[in-house]
């Protein structure tokens, strides 16, 4: 008798293992979890991000053969603003905290004011002003970028962000987009879906939902990259 009572509860066990299970694997996989999601590719035709080459707060010359087999988020900020700025690059020292386990992907913040922010004027950003705010940022795989004034507002125009102006009524005399944006290893945008399932298309660099939910999206381009070539 005892033994039919443990076959029973083996075989009731296993019953609810098949029924359960297979609902749960289904709930992580499509609900609880975006690693199974494909990553829109946005812009048109598949746009790929032009060559270009600027010069970071180190003199050394970034290219898009430097970042060749990364994935990279990019933005834009100057260093005399006196808004948003610190606030962004506040936002993407968290991300590349977030994300230092993961191998293969890069920061670029570009500046606006090519002019006064120098090699020099970036590396003095970062070592002091940002770091008299708290702000630990790792430059192993992070370029504070700067070059000819009309270079940088082309790729601002190509990563589909509003182009930056100079503006004497703008905080900081410059007009530029809060947004960043997540380029694949093929130079090609990439975005998630919000939460209404709307195409996001860029990251609010001073939202820490839009935050968390590009770390999400970064982690799904990096599984994404894992699965098998068909």
């Amino acid at each position: 008798m005892a033994n039919n009572r443990s076959r029973f509860s083996y075989s009731l066990f296993i019953l609810i293992l098949i029924l359960i299970v297979p609902s749960i694997i289904y709930f992580y996989v499509t609900k609880g979890s975006n690693n199974f999601i494909h990553l829109e590719i946005i812009g048109e035709q598949h746009h790929n991000i032009n060559a270009f080459s600027f010069v970071n707060q180190d003199n050394e010359v970034v290219t898009n053969d430097s970042l060749e087999g990364n994935i990279y988020v990019a933005n834009f900020f100057f260093t005399s603003c006196p808004t948003i700025c610190p606030i962004m690059t506040k936002n993407m020292a968290y991300l590349q905290s977030e994300l230092s386990k993961y191998d293969n992907i890069r920061f670029l913040s570009h500046t606006v004011d090519p002019i006064n922010d120098t090699p020099e004027k970036l590396r003095y950003y970062i070592e002091k002003e940002m770091k008299a705010k708290n702000v630990t940022i790792d430059l192993s795989n992070w370029d504070f970028l700067t070059g000819e004034k009309t270079e940088l507002y082309d790729i601002a125009r190509l990563y589909l962000l509003a182009s930056p102006n100079a503006d004497e009524l703008a905080p900081g005399g410059f007009i530029h987009s809060e947004y960043f944006v997540l380029i694949d290893k093929e130079g090609r945008i990439r975005s998630g879906i919000d939460r209404n399932k709307n195409i996001r298309g860029a990251y609010d660099g001073t939202n820490d939902i839009h935050m968390k939910d590009l770390i999400n999206d970064i982690k799904v381009l990096m599984a994404e990259y894992k699965k098998p070539r068909k």
